[in-house]
């Protein structure tokens, strides 16, 4: 269970008494995060989602709720944050900055399908058209710069061999883009679409959470984000049937250059390489945290070192 504040009964029912959503049931902390304090919270009127931000500045967070409320809008399953009585959104609760938001339908994945799959491509290219189209803008506290400088610090700690020359090759491709930027499709991304964050109905995807690394950004990191997870098999290489029907869920709607074919493979190992170093800071800030959800940073390195070679590419309209 990732909690990384604590909240007791008698602190949510108080933090509760703002909103008109009738008087608590039960709560409990949500398995599975790594980065902020979640729980499930019934009332006499619903069942919704607690988070408290543990990472990331307080400032962005008028850029989420407006960012979700937008999506809302444009009818996308995604959860938006509830007002209180007054009118506010962002709230406090022990110390940290709190939402609480409608707790969507539905449960995760953990053995998906290609249909599963192209469901999700279809979801993530109708969420790139409606942010494509919002003029809220957002930089990524992990972007091309903390990459460069991680990937380079871990590169350092890495004994002679392929692993080595791979990771510094990648290093070598993103200080390239930080210094001429790629011309390749933007909008906002969600940039953390695994299993975890999408809940399926049945069949029917039917809703799209944590929205908390979303900036803006090129899609098609958004793409190899979600590839990494929905698609990779026990031996973390891309399994074709998931990985075309992801893309082509993606590319019926949003059909995919020629330039972002070209940039496909880096793009896979720019996307595993996100997750393994932040997965190595979690590892180290958390280890001997109780209560903390610590996931195998080596997971992602095993990813990293299997896009060596991409023989999976994107489909191109004729």
């Amino acid at each position: 269970m990732s909690v990384f504040t604590p909240v007791n009964r008698s602190e949510l029912e108080d933090f509760l008494t703002a909103f008109d959503l009738g008087r608590l049931l039960d709560y409990q902390g949500i398995e599975g995060g790594s980065e902020n304090s979640n729980f499930f919270v019934a009332t006499s009127r619903g069942e919704y989602v607690l988070t408290l931000i543990e990472r990331g500045p307080v400032q962005a967070l008028d850029f989420f709720i407006q960012l979700l409320a937008e999506l809302h809008e444009s009818c996308l399953p995604v959860p938006y944050a509830i007002e209180n009585r007054n009118g506010q959104c962002l709230q406090q609760l022990n110390g940290r900055p709190a939402l609480l938001q409608p707790r969507l339908p539905g449960k995760h994945l953990n053995a998906p399908n290609p249909s599963d799959c192209q469901a999700v491509g279809t979801a993530l290219a109708q969420l790139h058209q409606a942010s494509s189209q919002s003029r809220l803008e957002r930089r990524s506290d992990r972007g091309l710069d903390w990459l460069s400088e991680q990937g380079a610090l871990l590169a350092a700690e890495l004994e002679t061999g392929e692993l080595r020359s791979q990771l510094e090759r990648t290093v070598s491709c993103i200080n390239q883009w930080r210094q001429q930027p790629p011309a390749l499709p933007r909008a906002i991304v969600h940039a953390d679409l695994f299993r975890d964050n999408v809940m399926f109905d049945g069949h029917h995807l039917s809703g799209i959470i944590d929205f908390y690394n979303a900036h803006s950004g090129i899609t098609l990191y958004d793409v190899a984000i979600a590839c990494n997870d929905w698609c990779v098999n026990s031996q973390c290489q891309l399994d074709p049937a998931r990985t075309r029907a992801l893309l082509a869920g993606y590319a019926a709607l949003r059909p995919f250059n020629p330039a972002e074919l070209d940039a496909w493979p880096e793009m896979l190992r720019i996307a595993a390489l996100r997750f393994w170093l932040s997965r190595q800071h979690a590892a180290t800030q958390h280890q001997d945290q109780p209560g903390v959800l610590v996931k195998d940073p080596a997971h992602f390195q095993r990813i990293f070192a299997q896009h060596r070679q991409v023989s999976i590419g994107l489909p191109l309209a004729l």
